[in-house]
């Protein structure tokens, strides 16, 4: 006895420290992490880089070490750039890995508490219950109704009743019965185990010693960058051979080396320019950054492509307990057979359990205390034997010895309970009458019934063969959430259908879903129903069928499959071990994290913090303001290469001599350093467009950049082009001394232009200065805004401006640079004007 005391107390907070020193974590395999070395070569191997290297190269060459060394320190800056943006990308991954990993409750210091399941230690008292993943192999301490799925160590489908390890007999076996083991499942049942192996001692991390982790494989987004990239760098490299070319010709008073240097610094400064390769980095930090956002908005996102994918959701299958409703019932209306109340509410509280973890059952012996039956009343007597709950069967009982009587005290599904109760048409017919008008106010109906066997041996095996007298029934509400309405008009507006699954009564759903504004509420399919209709007909029903009562979680799988073979985008919520398969095979797998299973968990995509609505809302939203900011930092990084490559491309063509050339290597790796933060950071802030959950929902098979995107991209940046080289052109006047003033005015008006193009294209309906009001009290813009401008003072009014071959501008020059950067920005927006005008003439909502 005092032994188990011992034990029972658990481990000291100081004993699992030391534990921990000697052992390790519970890790199968540790996490290899990248060195900050490997982190900057990978970086420098990318073409950009290289081109910028040899570029350096070059410039030595030439004679011109300044230059040389000037272009390497712009290289190390872009590449500190990367690597710390990448450094901040890691750290919000670890941090999101670190909330997402798997949590188990131990017994320390005397205390229940909760830790993650990396950092259990041997000697550690673990609790594991319905739904959990065993995380290690221990030894049962003490157990009830414990029955553990271990198939995925032995093969055998069969459930694993287990024991104490006191009242376990000697083993033949390799597999104990007193003993659990890590990565098996619990079916059933509660039990205190007290670990004994962790990681890659358990037995499951023996068969996965040798199993070399997969390779990650990139997403179908990532893909599409990369391609877009490596179109680019094609481009370039033709683009690169023909600028060298007409850039040898334009010399033919240089001697033959100058000439081919010269030639070759032209055309890398042209494929520099052309080579997006802010993309990846773009499409990295956006989408670990939205999923740090979403974690602080209690939801959590286990894989990092469904931030993108959210934003094309189109139907919501979610839950009416918990996620609709409050998920705090109460009993509100009871109706007795023949009229005794008293017994009705007694028998209803010993069908419950002793320790009632179901808020439906927690309700019931809440009612039985407040009409004055205690929990001694109910529980004092001997539990002979229970009949479980099953999700096919609906309904459970409780056998009691009390007072020397026996007495079945069951509960369940009205439907259920009605095939084992023994009663006349007329009774039946009244029965079904009551179940109808309790359903119909929203209440959820339980039917409550007893039998007083003589002696054990009477006792029937299965509830099924039992023969009832029903006591009554026992409505119930699970008020919706304050919040769900406006979240469900948010959800129509946005062009997402919600659609309810539950397994409670049809009218009582019916009657929730009328109430929170759902469509097609009174179109429903009970789990009966769909058991006997084909893949084909259910298909064809779920185009108008909002509600699924009555179902099992094995029922989700199919009415995921119907939708997604209608090509909807489904996201689905689920809590329980069997909606695991489900969650998996939805577009979204939306776990539960307050009541939802380890295995659910883990199965899902998304981890719901709160288990409410309206994160589930606030969720898709984020995953379109997401995908929307890609997208126009995608487009953004288009129309400012455009005037880059082009001014460079231009200028051989023109003639105009290599000392003279608007744009020299080192002014790209100049406008780099503001493009990169202007695009990976400010865009990825931007908030969601006003009328973001007013739109349909996206096209999953839509490319990231679409036609229109393009040719906005393209117009956008031949205007810029015109206003910068123009400028420069026209300063130059064909004298190679204005040459240092021309690239001035051409950077100034590239560099302001970039400022304004930020806040033109955060929205395509909204005009800029709502942009500008939305982020007016955001300490990065100011940050950002006020760095490009000290940046401009600093390049042409101090001595590096001779450094970078660039003079000062004169007042009206900085004047003029700024109102043509202005007209060559802000004619955009008469076009957004354009269209609001047209949409409104049309009928257009925006």
């Amino acid at each position: 006895m005092t032994n188990e005391k011992q034990n029972m107390a658990g481990l000291s907070t100081a004993q699992a420290r030391q534990l921990q020193n000697k052992y390790g974590k519970n890790e199968l395999t540790p996490q290899k992490k990248e060195s900050f070395i490997q982190k900057a070569f990978h970086i420098i191997c990318e073409p950009m880089f290289l081109l910028l290297i040899v570029a350096a190269i070059i410039y030595f060459f030439l004679g011109e070490p300044r230059d040389g060394a000037i272009m390497l320190v712009f290289v190390i800056g872009m590449i500190s750039i990367d690597v710390i943006q990448e450094w901040k990308t890691d750290k919000t991954l670890n941090a999101l890995k670190d909330l997402s990993a798997p949590h188990i409750k131990v017994i320390r210091d005397g205390e229940e508490q909760t830790i993650a399941s990396a950092d259990l230690v041997p000697g550690d008292l673990m609790l594991i219950y319905e739904g959990v993943k065993i995380p290690a192999d221990g030894v049962v301490i003490k157990c009830n109704d414990l029955c553990v799925d271990e198939s995925s160590l032995t093969g055998e489908a069969e459930g694993v009743w287990k024991v104490n390890t006191d009242a376990a007999p000697e083993y033949t076996d390799y597999w104990r019965k007193d003993y659990c083991y890590a990565g098996t499942l619990v079916m059933q049942g509660t039990a205190y185990v007290q670990i004994d192996k962790i990681g890659a001692s358990t037995e499951y991390g023996k068969i996965g010693a040798n199993i070399a982790t997969a390779p990650e494989e990139k997403t179908p987004l990532q893909k599409q960058t990369g391609s877009l990239v490596k179109t680019c760098a094609g481009i370039a490299a033709v683009l690169f051979a023909l600028v060298g070319v007409f850039t040898y010709l334009n010399i033919p008073d240089h001697i033959f080396k100058d000439r081919i240097i010269e030639s070759i610094l032209s055309g890398v400064t042209l494929a520099m320019a052309m080579i997006p390769e802010e993309f990846p980095v773009i499409l990295t930090v956006f989408l670990s950054m939205g999923a740090w956002r979403l974690a602080k908005k209690n939801s959590l996102v286990r894989k990092l492509p469904c931030v993108e994918t959210l934003g094309a959701v189109s139907v919501l299958c979610v839950d009416k307990t918990g996620t609709i409703t409050m998920n705090q019932m109460t009993v509100q209306d009871t109706w007795a057979t023949n009229g005794d109340e008293k017994s009705l509410v007694t028998v209803m509280g010993m069908g419950c359990e002793t320790d009632a973890y179901d808020p439906m059952e927690k309700a019931m012996l809440a009612y039985c205390e407040k009409n004055g039956i205690s929990h001694d009343e109910l529980f004092g007597g001997e539990l002979i034997t229970e009949y479980p709950f099953t999700n096919e069967l609906k309904m459970m009982g409780h056998i009691w010895r009390k007072d020397g009587k026996i007495i079945i005290a069951a509960k369940g599904s009205p439907e259920r309970i009605l095939t084992i109760c023994a009663m006349s048409d007329a009774e039946k017919t009244e029965f079904e009458k009551k179940i109808n008008e309790l359903s119909s106010n929203g209440l959820r109906v339980i039917a409550v019934a007893t039998a007083t066997p003589q002696t054990d041996k009477d006792i029937p095996a299965k509830i099924t063969d039992c023969s009832l007298t029903l006591l009554g029934l026992v409505g119930l509400a699970d008020p919706p959430r304050e919040s769900v309405k406006a979240d469900i008009a948010v959800c129509n507006k946005a062009g997402i259908r919600v659609v309810m699954i539950t397994g409670d009564n049809g009218v009582t759903a019916a009657s929730i879903a009328k109430k929170i504004g759902m469509k097609n509420y009174d179109h429903i399919i009970t789990g009966d129903i769909l058991n006997n209709m084909t893949d084909d007909e259910l298909r064809e029903k779920v185009k108008e069928v909002s509600i699924f009562s009555r179902v099992v979680p094995e029922h989700k799988m199919r009415i995921v499959k119907a939708f997604k073979d209608n090509g909807e985008i489904v996201a689905m919520t689920g809590d329980g071990v069997n909606d695991a398969p489900a969650l998996k095979y939805a577009d979204i797998g939306i776990a539960m994290g307050k009541r939802g299973s380890e295995v659910s968990r883990e199965a899902a995509d998304l981890i719901l913090l709160d288990d409410n609505f309206t994160t589930i809302v606030e969720t898709v939203k984020d995953g379109r303001r997401i995908y929307n900011n890609i997208r126009k930092a995608i487009g953004y990084v288009f129309t400012i290469h455009i005037p880059i490559a082009f001014a460079s491309l231009l200028a051989p063509i023109l003639g105009i001599a290599p000392v003279a050339l608007f744009l020299l290597p080192l002014h790209v790796v100049l406008l780099e350093l503001i493009i990169d933060p202007t695009c990976s950071i400010v865009l990825e802030r931007q908030p969601a467009e006003r009328d973001i959950m007013e739109r349909a929902p996206r096209n999953p098979k839509e490319k990231m950049l679409t036609p229109g995107i393009f040719i906005k991209s393209v117009l956008q940046g031949l205007v810029l082009f015109a206003a910068s080289f123009g400028a420069y052109y026209t300063t130059l006047a064909g004298n190679e001394a204005n040459a240092p003033v021309a690239r001035a005015m051409g950077l100034a008006i590239i560099m302001i232009s970039n400022l304004l193009l930020v806040q033109v294209n955060s929205s395509e309906c909204d005009f800029a200065f709502r942009s500008v009001a939305r982020l007016a009290k955001d300490i990065v813009m100011w940050a950002v805004n006020i760095g490009t401008i000290a940046g401009l003072i600093v390049i042409f009014y101090t001595p590096v401006a001779g450094l970078l071959k660039l003079a000062p501008l004169s007042a009206t020059q900085l004047l003029s640079a700024a109102g043509i950067a202005a007209v060559s920005v802000l004619w955009y927006e008469l076009v957004k004007l354009f269209k609001k005008l047209f949409g409104k003439k049309n009928g257009g909502t925006k």
